[in-house]
Order: structure tokens, then C-alpha cells, then sequence
């Protein structure tokens, strides 16, 4: 079986400006021939392998019959598992506008959780979290966060949730009463 085409023949490439629409002159198309041996067919589709095949393979004229007794096979009444309602919260990022630190005048005390105070020790003060609970800060002016420890109650300022130790608002370079994004722990 012989196969034949017509084929533009390409003109130079290269760039021009937009010209009125051309019809293709039949004489610059020629025919292509493909000769292909004698018994073969002439499609890119191959014949699947027939030892892939499962053993269930149908043939393409083979009818389909159910071989089912009509009705489905149960084990019983299952019961289900009761499900419990549960809330789940999401630990975001908090926005919080008025935070402060504190240091001269309490360097060398201890804190309400036992440590003392110092210039290089990283925690934070609230009113209320157990000592130890984890928090995570995050400057957003530089993106630097550092996850620390409660270790002291206050701030004793009215508005105000967090007291940053010395070396934490050094850590972040947020050593002003400002803004800063929290989290508990130090999930991500």
C-alpha cells in the first residue's frame, strides 16, 4: 500500500512585515511517496504483545455476558464507628502592636519562674502563660524569629502583653516598644 502527501515547500526565513494573505501556488508542492515492504500495514499503531495480555482478555467481536448469580454477597449489619466532634485550631501568626522589653534595674534578680535575670538570658515575661510555655517571635521588619521560653511575669504597663528580656530584643533587633508577630511553641 502506497501513501502520498503534498509539501509546502519553505521559503528563506527571516522577518517581514505584515503582507496582504497569499494563496499557495499548486506548481511549489510536490508529492512525497512512501514505499513500504510487501504485507506490512502502514500505521504507527503496533499490535499489543499477547503475553501481556491477562488471562481474562476479551477478543474485540467477544460478547459480554454477567456471570454473577444477580445478587451481591453481604457479611451482615456492620456497625460504625461514633465519630467525635473536635476543634481544631490552626497556630497562625499573631499580630501584636505595643510590644517592650526590659532590663536595667531587674539585671541580677530572679524571676517569677526561678532563673536570674541577666543580659544574656532569652525568655519573655507575661501575666498569666505557665513558666516555660514556648513562644515564637518574628520581627517583621527583618524577618528574624527565635522560639523562647516564659520566664518571668509582667509587662506591668496597661495594653501591654509581652516583656522581652535584654537578649531577646537584641536577637531581633526589636529593642523599642513597637510591633511584632507571635505563636505559641515552635511549630511552623
Amino acid at each position: 500500500m502506497a501513501v502520498s502527501a503534498l509539501v509546502a515547500v519553505p521559503e528563506p526565513a527571516g522577518s517581514s512585515a505584515p503582507s496582504a494573505a497569499r494563496s499557495i501556488a499548486p506548481a511549489s508542492l510536490m508529492s512525497v511517496v512512501i514505499a513500504l515492504p510487501a504485507g506490512s500495514t502502514a500505521t504507527a499503531i503496533l499490535e499489543l504483545d499477547p503475553a501481556n495480555r491477562s488471562a481474562g482478555w476479551l477478543e474485540p467481536a467477544s460478547a459480554i455476558a454477567d456471570t454473577g448469580s444477580g445478587a451481591a454477597e453481604t457479611k451482615g449489619d456492620v456497625t460504625q464507628p461514633s465519630v467525635k466532634a473536635t476543634t481544631v485550631r490552626k497556630n497562625t501568626w499573631r499580630f501584636d502592636p505595643n510590644i517592650s522589653w526590659y532590663g536595667p534595674g531587674f539585671f541580677g534578680h530572679g524571676t517569677a519562674c526561678g532563673q536570674r535575670y541577666s543580659k544574656t538570658i532569652m525568655g519573655v515575661a507575661h501575666r498569666s502563660l505557665p513558666c516555660g510555655t514556648l513562644v515564637t517571635f518574628r520581627n517583621p521588619k527583618n524577618g528574624r524569629q527565635v522560639t523562647v521560653p516564659v520566664i518571668d511575669r509582667g509587662p506591668y504597663v496597661s495594653g501591654r502583653t509581652w516583656d522581652m528580656s535584654r537578649a531577646l530584643c537584641n536577637y531581633l533587633e526589636h529593642c523599642y516598644t513597637g510591633s511584632i508577630q507571635w505563636r505559641f511553641g515552635g511549630g511552623r
